[in-house]
């Protein structure tokens, strides 16, 4: 393996508007080119936008989602991978000939479609399927896996794909900026993005407290430590639907540093050039190498009942 420069963009995407998304990419793509990117990664339905799916039929999801590998969505992004040379992940809604839906992520390259991952613990939208099976591929001689969302904040998940051999796992999201149970947690109001030119101190208050960064470094700098891997975090920031989000994508090193992330409160791209060496100098590969599975591997194993809660949805705050 070889140093590469890898890039994470945010950006507002437009509910069901996949015409304005993907040329948002593009000029995005544009920028990270500019700056060296060979691989540039974009959030959780990307392409479609994510929130609103909670309101539509399944008739309006299956009209909005597209066949894996043919989709018009993918081949746009073919045509900007060739354009600029480089590789590009994605999100949006994909449906089979069975009329199953899924929450599916892509990458791209100019030779076509590279790996499909679906969503293993989707939940906006009662018409989604789950995914059953972790996905890992080549870029560039570097091992990648894709891990959705919801998926990263069940540990085993992000050491299983780490074990399959991933250096690098893309972590697209659409999170942050909503109510738990969690102290801290809830909604931020609309009127601050709007006046975010006015007042951007205020807005960066919530983006940054614990409604926003400061719940995801409690955790996301932990996945890359505990594997010694290199994680790529992608959020969108502005309006998704009528919820706010606070972008703050960011690449993480293996030592759980963070060494690249979009501060900018709107659309942004930032790259970062990832090292083969840190994969071994890091504590989670000597951590990985001193495991001892036959301790724990039936505990962890054992039959149990799935039971995934979405504490916003819950609520009935929407």
């Amino acid at each position: 393996m070889k140093p590469i420069k890898v890039a994470t963009a945010q950006f507002e995407s437009k509910s069901g508007d996949k015409f304005h998304n993907i040329n948002k990419i593009r000029e995005l793509c544009a920028i990270a080119v500019k700056q060296g990117a060979k691989v540039v990664a974009f959030h959780e339905c990307s392409i479609t936008a994510y929130t609103f799916a909670r309101h539509l039929s399944k008739e309006q999801m299956l009209d909005l989602a597209e066949f894996l590998p043919e989709a018009e969505s993918i081949k746009r992004l073919i045509e900007i991978a060739k354009e600029y040379d480089i590789a590009i992940l994605a999100g949006l809604f994909e449906k089979d000939k069975e009329d199953k839906l899924y929450n599916a992520y892509v990458c791209v390259d100019k030779n076509g479609l590279i790996a499909k991952y679906r969503k293993l613990h989707p939940f906006i939208s009662p018409y989604l399927s789950a995914g059953n099976e972790y996905v890992t591929f080549d870029l560039y001689g570097w091992k990648c896996g894709i891990l959705i969302c919801y998926d990263n904040n069940i540990i085993e998940n992000v050491r299983a794909t780490a074990l399959l051999g991933a250096d690098i796992i893309f972590m697209p999201h659409v999170t942050m900026c909503t109510p738990s149970t969690r102290p801290g947690a809830g909604f931020v109001n609309p009127e601050l993005w709007e006046n975010r030119a006015q007042d951007p101190t205020s807005l960066r208050l919530e983006f940054d407290g614990m409604k926003g960064r400061a719940w995801l470094m409690k955790w996301l700098p932990a996945r890359a430590y505990d594997n010694g891997i290199y994680v790529v975090f992608s959020n969108p920031i502005g309006m998704d639907d009528d919820q706010l989000k606070n972008g703050c994508s960011m690449i993480i090193d293996p030592f759980g540093d963070v060494i690249a992330e979009c501060r900018n409160l709107g659309d942004e791209v930032v790259t970062a050039t990832i090292f083969p060496e840190k994969l071994t100098q890091a504590g989670g590969y000597r951590y990985r190498n001193a495991r001892r599975p036959a301790l724990y591997g039936e505990i962890i194993s054992q039959r149990h009942q799935a039971e995934q809660k979405i504490a916003w949805l819950e609520q009935g705050k929407l």
